[in-house]
């Protein structure tokens, strides 16, 4: 494999995961296409005056001990993770890998800080846990007769479930029952996709949720409370994701990691190409060619390789192919549908709301299920990393938006989705409006593959791009699916195998995050 060269569309999670594979089990030489001016994908971090902003909220956890391995030996982790220095997980103790040593964030920013996990729905102006959880606040802001109904509801689920789960109402059905559907998960999941629950396929719920029911709350109740747990467990390979609460994250942001990745692939003699608009695949025959595009400054650039891996939205990848697809696959790509997704960063004085001591709020982030409001969720960036935020003793927020590009919604101006983010979050009573000081505005098109629109049929699109002997679809948008940085990672190092094992078959790849063992709620 001496002298080849890959060509890498996006230099996200998967493009870089792959590219640093490449280098260190091949001497195929990487090429990394990037259409931004940034690397990342939606795991960057975003830089405003001093401010960090993270797009959407990224734990650093997998059940994929490979993934947490290679984590580790780009950035350590922090001083104090436990007495022995060693981190424990999958019923295993283990030193820190040999390329990590235990350093001090106050002195060194490549460093992996551990964060506690807090996350809580804000439903009737109240907070409750997330996941919901047995708790005497639970019932209180319930209510007795709501946690009646839910009560009743939820065994008649389990005495008598749907058979054949059709949609993601279904599924969320069967394993909470409906009142608990109802005020739990249908207003934020509406809001999110845009769509009825009724609508979206069951797979979604399978592959982001799976595992997560009203009996593994009771079960981690149960343990929590009478198990004593060892508090350098970090890795926690007996929980399942949804319920887990400690989580790596960079002190900087998640950005920061991949840029670190990015450094390395470029010391390692690969390239990173900025600002290339990639329009044309060309085939010949069952393999791709080259690829083609167009720079910031207008000019026409190609890249020929001998394997070519893509993190571009499959419907933009099918139009792209030099040779037309059959109508099918045409019909079935151009069919698939995206959730697009924009964040609000305000910098503010305080928070309206506080813990019950007094003290500020410690979610990472809050679910926002009133559904007066379009405002999905909110981030408190202080949460995910003290450094995200430029003054001290400012508070740093994050207000999250989903919707489609042809809404009046992402058509707004800055300006105009401030004052909208300003509006909701003080009408919600989190926020005070004239506590706010700056705000700044991230749109992200195509954050979130959909699983409807002709989804159900995307086996089409599969079978046929798995053809091209040296094309690996890989990460979210890449694969269509929802997948959260592991996986995605997960997917690139797979492929990497494949092609230094000379190894045909693609199922390998498609089979990441449809099994337990990798699936990480975000």
């Amino acid at each position: 494999m001496k002298d080849k060269t890959a060509i890498i569309i996006g230099a996200g999670p998967a493009g870089l995961t792959a590219a640093i594979e490449l280098q260190r089990n091949s001497a195929i030489k990487p090429i990394l296409i990037e259409a931004s001016q940034q690397v990342g994908g939606i795991s960057r971090t975003i830089r405003y005056k001093g401010n960090r902003m993270d797009i959407g909220g990224h734990r650093f956890f997998s059940k994929s001990d490979r993934v947490m391995r290679w984590w580790l030996e780009l950035m350590p982790v922090e001083s104090g993770t436990s007495p022995e220095g060693e981190l424990r997980y999958q019923g295993q103790q283990r030193d820190l890998p040999a390329a990590t040593g235990a350093h001090d964030p106050q002195a060194e920013d490549l460093v992996m800080l551990i964060r506690q996990r807090k996350s809580r729905i804000y439903f009737l102006r109240r907070f409750f846990d997330y996941p919901i959880s047995l708790t005497a606040a639970t019932f209180r802001n319930l209510g007795l007769v709501r946690t009646f109904r839910c009560g009743v509801s939820y065994l008649r689920s389990a005495l008598l479930p749907q058979r054949e789960e059709r949609s993601l109402e279904d599924f969320i059905i069967n394993r909470f029952g409906k009142q608990l559907y109802l005020t739990f998960f249908k207003s934020y999941t509406e809001k999110v996709w845009g769509v009825p629950c009724h609508e979206i396929s069951a797979e979604w719920g399978a592959q982001r949720i799976k595992g997560l029911s009203l009996t593994g709350v009771v079960t981690h109740f149960l343990k929590k409370t009478f198990v004593r747990g060892r508090s350098g467990d970090i890795a926690q390979k007996t929980t399942e994701t949804s319920l887990i609460e400690k989580f790596l994250y960079p002190k900087l942001g998640p950005g920061q990691l991949w840029e670190h990745a990015a450094g390395l692939v470029r010391k390692g003699g690969g390239e990173i190409h900025f600002g290339v608009q990639i329009d044309r695949i060309h085939v010949v025959g069952n393999k791709v060619v080259s690829v083609e595009g167009r720079d910031e400054a207008g000019k026409r650039v190609t890249y020929a390789g001998d394997y070519f891996f893509s993190t571009m939205p499959i419907r933009d990848l099918v139009r792209d192919l030099s040779t037309p697809a059959p109508a099918e696959v045409v019909e079935v790509a151009e069919g698939l549908m995206y959730r697009d997704f924009i964040t609000v960063g305000l910098l503010a004085s305080r928070l309206a709301v506080t813990e019950k001591d007094g003290s500020p709020l410690k979610d990472n982030w809050i679910y926002i299920q009133e559904p007066d409001v379009v405002v999905g969720r909110l981030q408190i960036f202080n949460n995910w990393s003290p450094w995200l935020v430029g003054t001290p003793g400012k508070v740093w927020v994050g207000l999250e938006y989903f919707c489609n590009d042809t809404d009046p919604l992402w058509k707004l101006s800055d300006e105009e989705m401030s004052r909208l983010a300003i509006a909701e979050i003080a009408k919600i009573g989190i926020l005070k409006a004239e506590d706010v000081e700056d705000f700044h505005v991230v749109r992200v098109p195509k954050t979130y593959p959909a699983y409807f629109g002709s989804y159900d049929r995307f086996d089409v699109i599969r079978n046929y791009l798995d053809g091209f002997e040296n094309l690996f679809l890989v990460g979210r948008n890449g694969m269509h699916k929802y997948n959260n940085q592991d996986h995605s990672m997960l997917t690139a190092m797979t492929a990497v195998e494949n092609i230094v094992k000379g190894v045909t078959t693609k199922d390998n790849i498609w089979a990441i995050n449809t099994e337990m063992e990798y699936h990480e709620e975000k």
